[in-house]
């Protein structure tokens, strides 16, 4: 949904989440937030009446959604879904976006994480929930192309926590290489994971 399609509390909470992205939650005040948004700042006070806290929280829960919601994208561009090409696509978002755009943002749910787990409970518990929301249609999907249910979760998670760490260091290094590495030595052991009945 282009930005301008979105109400102006729907805006609030995407640049939250865009500026978490960016720079943690240090760079998503309540400030920031509106002038981001092109809102006035009396109505994050309307919308958010929890404040920062509940608009983090907020823009966490929308970026679990939204990755989430970004599973069926991609086995949808896949002539035939694997386990091993549904990761490449999800890592491919992360590549495609460094090589054309820079490696200013990260994960917004990630960096709440960082930011947040030991202070603050509710953000702690969103960024979980955020996870949880994520990790559940990947973890659908490869049990749909064959993968054991009882390790479909688990390599799931594999999936999610590779991929994010392969980010961080994508940043730091200022280079996807991380990113590419992943995706390469994890394919084969997720294509492994499909059971033979299923192939």
């Amino acid at each position: 949904m282009a930005t301008s399609e979105r109400g102006p509390r729907e805006r609030m909470v995407f640049s939250a989440a865009q500026l978490l992205r960016r720079g943690g939650v240090a760079a998503a005040g309540m400030r920031e937030v509106a002038a981001h948004a092109g809102a006035p700042r009396g109505s994050l006070q309307h919308y958010f009446p929890g404040g920062k806290e509940q608009l983090v929280n907020e823009a966490v829960g929308w970026a679990g959604r939204y990755a989430g919601r970004r599973v069926a994208r991609f086995l949808a561009a896949l002539p035939e879904p694997t386990p091993s090409g549904l990761f490449a696509e999800m890592v491919r978002q992360w590549t495609d976006e460094y090589e054309t755009a820079g490696f200013a943002g990260g994960c917004p749910v990630a960096a709440a994480t960082v930011d947040c787990a030991e202070t603050t409970g509710s953000t702690r518990e969103a960024t979980a929930a955020a996870f949880a929301t994520w990790t559940g249609p990947v973890a659908t999907a490869l049990a749909d192309m064959g993968v054991p249910p009882e390790r479909a979760g688990s390599l799931a998670t594999l999936m999610i926590s590779s991929l994010e760490g392969a980010i961080l260091m994508a940043r730091a290094e200022r280079d996807v290489r991380a990113l590419t590495t992943v995706a390469r030595e994890l394919g084969p052991l997720l294509d492994a994971a499909v059971t033979d009945r299923a192939r």
